[in-house]
């Protein structure tokens, strides 16, 4: 069952624009009720894209396929990437209405947008996620949930006062394969649950690219220190500097560790000990890990270990005393074939299914979340506490010796170094 949470008022329905009242609707009789319903134009969640890049442009492309949503708004600091989101909004829904903006701040005050997606670096996660909120967006926010494990917490705090709907884009838990397979740890196939391996991609894997035309770099630097512009250093390659990310660990390691956290049932917890290795670039632009390996104990004695697919095949391997289960994006294999086939009797764990699963839809259960008020499948807490474990990594990696975590205090234990790498300082004038 999805727990419910507290009841969300959408700004009293937030005002529609009149882009999106006045589009080329077609309502069909099925509007007027009944399953499969589409909803009058007045009622379609309202949307304003931020991040138009690979990610970005792939959001606009899904969400144009849901009924239940109109896009209305685009961002992005890059003129060339709104001209291509533009043009495929205006494809598809034949219309050239979609307002246009290179400063977020624009997108988040204008009226008409009830929800935002946000798919831009990690580095400004925190700051357009908590203005967004402030604002009375709901937000679909793409994972790692953000740079520093100081930044996911005051998130957290702002999002549930400010009672609007998050959705972590960390879609594989919407996905049948990896809840069966999380469903069979936590229902004991394997036998008492002893080790976990999680298999994340190679290290750095540059892909350079002449600087964009209209770009306003200072804008995309936000928060981060000043650094002069590199082609390599925006758009996709962002996630290879630690001013802006954490690597491959916080890339991948975003989508498998809370994975791992969900089989082990480890969703508003984390680890009590890190320590580890990682092989780190000598020279040039990029500073995050290239090889890696770190391991992490939690209070119940299992060990989860991470490493770059070197060490361990991609894909998260839960290994109990009475078996192992295995689960990639391509996969779900088990020492028994048993494991896998026998199924969850009605008394025992079910995992939380998405709204509108029958759809493939980490989206939809975003927009239906939105209309019911419930609980989405990847809330903030839960993104928050997987990408800690990412975050404790790197700091482990970094200084080369192991250090203790309190997970309800959220604190390194005895080592005041690796406490204030917990967060970074902000370039002015930018705030969470």
């Amino acid at each position: 069952m999805r727990r419910a949470s507290r009841p969300i008022t959408r700004r009293g329905l937030l005002k529609r624009a009149a882009a999106a009242a006045a589009g080329p609707y077609v309502v069909r009789a099925c509007a007027l009720g009944g399953a499969g319903a589409a909803p009058a134009a007045s009622d379609r969640i309202t949307l304003g894209m931020i991040g138009l890049g690979s990610m970005g442009l792939r959001h606009v492309k899904g969400f144009l396929q849901e009924e239940s949503c109109r896009i209305v708004a685009v961002c992005d600091v890059d003129a060339a990437r709104r001209r291509e989101a533009i043009a495929e909004i205006g494809k598809h829904y034949k219309t050239s209405d979609c307002a246009q903006f290179s400063d977020f701040r624009e997108l988040l005050a204008a009226d008409g947008v009830d929800a935002v997606v946000l798919a831009v670096p990690d580095h400004w996660h925190a700051v357009m996620g908590i203005a967004a909120a402030r604002a009375g967006k709901h937000i679909y926010g793409e994972k790692p949930l953000a740079r520093t494990v100081a930044e996911g917490r005051r998130m957290i705090r702002v999002i549930r006062r400010c009672g609007v709907v998050w959705e972590t884009g960390s879609w594989q838990r919407s996905t049948l394969r990896f809840r069966m397979a999380c469903e069979r740890v936590r229902n004991g196939r394997i036998g008492r649950l002893r080790r976990v391996e999680v298999g994340i991609g190679l290290g750095n894997a540059p892909r350079p690219q002449p600087a964009p035309e209209r770009f306003d770099y200072d804008m995309w630097l936000g928060p981060a220190p000043w650094a002069p512009y590199h082609p390599g250093r925006c758009h996709w390659n962002f996630r290879w500097i630690s001013d802006y990310s954490g690597g491959q660990v916080t890339d991948w390691g975003a989508h498998h560790i809370d994975i791992a956290h969900w089989g082990m049932g480890a969703d508003e917890t984390g680890p009590v000990a890190v320590e580890g290795r990682g092989v780190f670039p000598a020279k040039g632009l990029y500073d995050t890990a290239d090889r890696y390996r770190f391991d992490c104990r939690y209070a119940d004695g299992v060990r989860l270990r991470v490493a770059d697919t070197s060490v361990i095949g991609q894909g998260v391997r839960w290994i109990g005393d009475d078996g192992w289960i295995h689960v990639t994006r391509g996969s779900l294999t088990a020492s028994r074939v048993s494991i896998l086939r026998e199924k969850i009797a009605a008394h025992e764990i079910h995992l939380p299914r998405p709204a509108g699963e029958h759809r493939q839809g980490h989206r939809v259960d975003f927009l239906e979340c939105i209309r019911t008020g419930a609980e989405t499948i990847s809330p903030i807490e839960v993104a928050h506490r997987s990408i800690t474990v990412a975050h404790l990594g790197n700091i482990a990696m970094r200084l080369g010796r192991k250090i203790g975590w309190d997970p309800v205090g959220e604190r390194i234990l005895n080592d005041e170094e690796a406490n204030r790498m917990l967060c970074r300082p902000y370039r002015e004038p930018w705030r969470m």
